[in-house]
């Protein structure tokens, strides 16, 4: 990735995109380490937009993620932009690579405000993901 003007558009935040290939690496190699087992399913595109498409593991979580690639010059990626399902998975997503990345960064302080100001949002989350959203599924109609 040595092209400039290649980013990433993280599914966790709008506060920033990961700018050039040092980031870009850094980012993914965050993001990597924390999601296991991908067994990619689909891709489909033309010209210079693709879409990939897989599912994974980040820790327990099932986790599943598109793709959008932004292809350049001889063919080389310029843009990604990611999107990831479901929000349990996001949320254990945010606490693993945000962590790391700012572990890699030598800013041990806010890898471990990373950690403790997301762990009870994932708490949040996965408590209603497990016990409450399923409340909410549709009713077999009533003869």
């Amino acid at each position: 990735m040595s092209e400039p003007g290649r980013r990433a558009s993280s599914p966790l935040t709008e506060q920033f995109r990961f700018e050039g290939p040092e980031q870009l690496r850094d980012f993914l190699t965050s993001a990597f380490t924390a999601v296991q087992a991908i067994r990619f399913h689909t891709r489909t595109g033309e010209g210079d937009a693709y879409a990939l498409f897989y599912r994974a593991q980040v820790g327990s979580q099932p986790f599943e993620e598109a793709q959008l690639l932004r292809l350049g010059g001889e063919a080389r990626i310029k843009e990604i932009t990611l999107f990831g399902r479901p929000m349990p998975a996001l949320t254990a997503l945010m606490i693993s690579a945000g962590s790391e990345l700012a572990h890699q960064q030598g800013r041990r302080g806010v890898a471990a405000l990373v950690r403790a100001s997301a762990a009870p949002v994932h708490a949040m989350v996965t408590f209603g993901d497990r016990r409450v959203v399923p409340l909410t599924r549709p009713a077999a109609r009533r003869a």
